[in-house]
């Protein structure tokens, strides 16, 4: 059975999360599941219009098209928020809603209101999981799906830029754990290579 993750909009937000966990989702055919609603999704693309105003319309809707089509038949469209969050923050109501409505086991979010919260972690029937610590767990889990990634996105940005640093991005994205597992898989391949 496939882990159900609920992914906030702070994870979608960043380019290299999304990218990281669209393709680690495709890849693993049924590891794990990805979930989102519409009201996660405007909110990513408020913040990314609201830190990019030069943007084209194209982009933002490049942005929101890849979502909805890496995530096909994730969206969660039915939820009540019914006062069971406990949370600091009373605007991520509907994201604990939509947790419990797609049965999720991980909800993926950087937002620390979640993850600080002993009493809505003791009440929940999910997880909350940092990306750092959810990308670490699927290479415990799978790591020939994550080393086929990585050999994936050496080589797009190898192919589109002419060189890449696929651990720095993490890093700049707060995930070190994750990076150092990157670093170890591109040695790995390197070794076979040569």
């Amino acid at each position: 059975m496939s882990t159900r993750v609920l992914v906030d909009a702070n994870v979608l937000y960043s380019r290299t999360l999304r990218d990281w966990l669209a393709l680690l989702y495709l890849e693993s055919d049924s590891f794990f599941s990805v979930y989102w609603t519409e009201d996660i999704l405007a909110e990513t693309m408020y913040h990314l219009r609201r830190d990019h105003p030069d943007w084209p319309g194209h982009k933002t809707r490049a942005v929101s098209d890849k979502i909805r089509a890496a995530f096909e038949g994730g969206r969660v469209e039915d939820f009540v928020p019914d006062g069971s969050f406990v949370g600091p923050d009373p605007h991520d109501q509907h994201v604990h809603a939509a947790a419990l409505a797609c049965r999720a086991s991980i909800l993926l979010t950087a937002d620390s209101g979640f993850s600080s919260s002993a009493a809505q972690e003791a009440e929940s029937p999910y997880e909350v999981y940092v990306p750092d610590d959810f990308l670490v767990l699927v290479d415990d889990s799978v790591p020939n799906i994550v080393r086929a990634v990585v050999s994936k996105q050496q080589h797009y940005w190898l192919t589109r830029h002419g060189r890449t640093n696929l651990p720095q991005a993490l890093i700049s994205a707060g995930c070190h754990g994750f990076a150092d597992r990157v670093r170890r898989h591109l040695q790995e391949l390197d070794a076979r290579a040569g």
